[in-house]
């Protein structure tokens, strides 16, 4: 089989309100996914053994912490016969940018090495395998939209995908999720009430206001200016502004594309822009 170029994408979270603390030390959560067309490129192919990770940002990690290493290894676990892997990264994703550049790279190895050693393993028994290595990871199976629920693992694919020019707007700082966690267990009392988000995706109009990001609570006031560009993109016209998991990506989206493009001035050069479009 020959070695292609694969694009790895990156989500969006179009709301997420985060339920309650497991035992486990997990939060359950409850979230709409979006996959988007713009993401990274990984190039894979076979090798005599091991897994051999390049990059063409030097800032990238090609050790045994990078996603893709233990996606490679979590399917070495399980099937022990499997061979090895040269992987090449081209990272457009920023780390820590709540965009899901390292769930994707992993579920995109586990995809391609059930190609490439003709496992024949299904989506069901991809997601099992990816759960292993991170919550967001199953998402990437399948992608699309899809509701999450649990810590993010039990996935519903949705009806439609949520349309529209998708401005994303990249501040040159990461938010670390287990912190934004910490900081909003401290909230958690009771019983909290959450909206369907898929019956809100089948009404005519899709009532945006309530898909809130519950992240918001506490990483504005950490970080201001991640309200102020929340902010700017309501008043540039989006139809709908919100973070993207615990950040540090606000999103926005737009009518059309001369609307997005002209918001998009709005932020350059200050900050990395994308616009791109859902799957």
């Amino acid at each position: 089989m020959t070695d292609i170029s694969i694009t790895s994408p990156a989500k969006v979270n179009i709301g997420l309100k985060i339920l309650d603390q497991r035992k486990d030390g997990y939060h359950n959560i409850h979230t709409l996914f979006q996959e988007l067309e713009f993401g990274d490129s990984v190039r894979i192919s076979k090798s005599k053994s091991g897994c051999k990770i390049t990059a063409k940002n030097q800032n990238t990690p090609t050790d045994e912490s990078n996603t893709c290493f233990k996606a490679w290894q979590a399917i070495k676990e399980e099937y022990p016969h499997v061979g090895g892997v040269s992987i090449h990264l081209e990272k457009h994703i920023p780390e820590g940018s709540g965009l899901g550049g390292g769930s994707s790279n992993a579920a995109t190895v586990l995809k391609r090495l059930n190609k490439l050693y003709s496992l024949d393993l299904s989506e069901n028994e991809l997601e099992a395998i990816a759960l292993r290595i991170g919550a967001d990871v199953p998402f990437f199976i399948r992608g699309g939209t899809q509701i999450g629920s649990g810590i993010g693992e039990k996935l519903t694919p949705a009806s439609n995908k949520v349309e529209g020019y998708y401005l994303l707007v990249i501040p040159g700082f990461s938010v670390n999720t287990s912190w934004a966690y910490g900081q909003y267990k401290k909230r958690l009392e009771g019983t909290v009430q959450y909206p369907n988000f898929a019956d809100l995706l089948e009404e005519d109009t899709i009532p945006f206001k309530l898909f809130e990001n519950d992240f918001e609570d506490v990483v504005i006031p950490a970080h201001p200016e991640i309200g102020g560009i929340k902010s700017g993109l309501e008043s540039s016209g989006s139809v709908f502004a919100g973070l993207s998991g615990s950040g540090s990506t606000v999103f926005g989206i737009f009518s059309d594309d001369a609307s997005a493009k002209e918001a998009e001035q709005n932020f350059k050069p200050q900050y990395r822009t994308v616009l791109t479009s859902p799957v």
